[in-house]
């Protein structure tokens, strides 16, 4: 039987790591307790976090309890990491809204039961901090000198770092030194952009407890070129149905590129290695193949197996011969939708939910990628008659690969 580090490794997760050979013996030797953080950023989990998510029910299945920590004291600083502008901040109501929603998407994910998983808020412990002692116990142990060459603040030094931003690797690596204390916690895992932050905690812990603590990175979520994947043209790809559907959810998954495919499969799905590796050599439409089972795995570890079974049919019949549109996703259209016998396009695509803006909605015109009932869209100002929904629909194209109707 393959060990959890080498199943991680096999499938291309881990991106560093602290100490291979200790962290090698803890994951399949020992039984561990390890963390990875959340801050709750929105009001739903996206893609992004969901390679976490994969990542920590691979060592929860492995034996190992992971804490899932959810920023609701982070997430009133904001982490720096990747981002050119300060993030916009949000008031205490907004962050534990927040938090809610994320713990409600973990439980489908993660086994909580009987003391397999722990989740916590690092907002009880930050929140009520006394500065001084914050400064006096933590802030001691950390050079300014060395925390200024880290990679998090790098991108933020040209256009400014607050000193609000600055706090917030102390405040992680006191979450790993807190969690360390109270639940023997020795191993931080989280995305590759995170390195610096997770040295921090192992360096805290050295020094404030003379112990070791271990980190370990995931690599991110990129395209073979580079680009970060979960992003459409109308945004995230989200967990929450509400904002994402499970159909929509699929196709992205099913739209991948070649290219992209069997690292998907190893990386987000439970698909046994050895399953995925004869895919390695196909190509064409064999490939296909391939991109409906890891839309198929992935839809049904976040929104069951029968939405994700709804979703292939639908897919399934809206691109084979004889094509359905009953399963097809739909927007059901009001009279006030309609002015003079007729709704813009412009307003069809964004009541329909395909456009994310009106602005996109020109563009995408302009560049020829609208269609209504096979009939593309010539210009911004041109209208569908309700004579045009006889049939109770009409069929909106967006591209090659997206399809809604829309209902009178």
């Amino acid at each position: 039987m393959m060990g959890v580090f080498e199943e991680l490794k096999e499938r291309g997760l881990i991106a560093q790591m602290t100490h291979e050979e200790p962290i090698k013996d803890l994951l399949d030797n020992q039984k561990i307790t390890f963390y990875i953080g959340f801050d709750p950023t929105a009001d739903s989990l996206h893609v992004g976090h969901f390679l976490q998510m994969v990542v920590m029910a691979h060592m929860q299945k492995a034996g190992h309890r992971p804490i899932v920590l959810l920023g609701g004291g982070t997430g009133m600083v904001g982490d720096p990491t990747g981002k050119t502008d300060m993030r916009k901040m949000m008031t205490q109501e907004t962050v534990d809204y927040h938090v809610s929603c994320f713990k409600k998407q973990m439980e489908r994910f993660i086994d909580f039961s009987d003391g397999k998983a722990l989740m916590v808020n690092n907002g009880d412990w930050l929140l009520d901090l006394n500065y001084v002692d914050f400064l006096r116990n933590v802030g001691v142990h950390f050079s300014v000198n060395r925390m200024l060459t880290a990679e998090c603040f790098k991108t933020r030094l040209v256009k400014g770092l607050s000193f609000l931003e600055f706090n917030y690797m102390l405040m992680q690596s006191y979450d790993f030194l807190k969690l360390y204390e109270e639940y023997n916690c020795v191993m931080e895992l989280g995305g590759d952009d995170q390195w610096s932050n997770i040295l921090g905690g192992i360096e805290l812990i050295r020094r404030a407890k003379g112990k070791d603590a271990y980190g370990m990175t995931f690599t991110l979520l990129t395209t073979s070129d580079g680009r970060k994947m979960g992003k459409t043209e109308g945004g995230a790809v989200w967990l929450d149905p509400e904002k994402t559907s499970p159909y929509d959810f699929y196709q992205y998954w099913r739209n991948v590129d070649d290219a992209d495919v069997i690292r998907c499969l190893k990386m987000l799905t439970f698909v046994p290695l050895d399953q995925i590796k004869p895919m390695e050599q196909w190509s064409g439409s064999q490939l296909n193949q391939a991109k409906e089972i890891l839309a198929f795995e992935v839809t049904k570890m976040i929104h069951g197996e029968e939405e994700a079974q709804k979703a292939q049919d639908a897919a399934r019949a809206l691109f084979g011969a004889g094509a359905s549109v009953d399963d097809m996703p739909s927007t059901q259209l009001e009279e006030s939708d309609f002015t003079d016998g007729a709704i813009g396009i412009i307003d069809l695509l964004t009541r329909t939910g395909l456009v994310s803006s009106r602005g996109e909605a020109r563009r995408l015109i302009d560049q020829g990628g609208i269609s209504v009932d096979d009939q593309k869209a010539s210009s911004v100002s041109d209208t569908i008659p309700v004579s045009q929904f006889e049939k109770g629909y009409v069929i909106v194209k967006k591209g090659k690969k997206v399809f809604h109707k829309a209902v009178k």
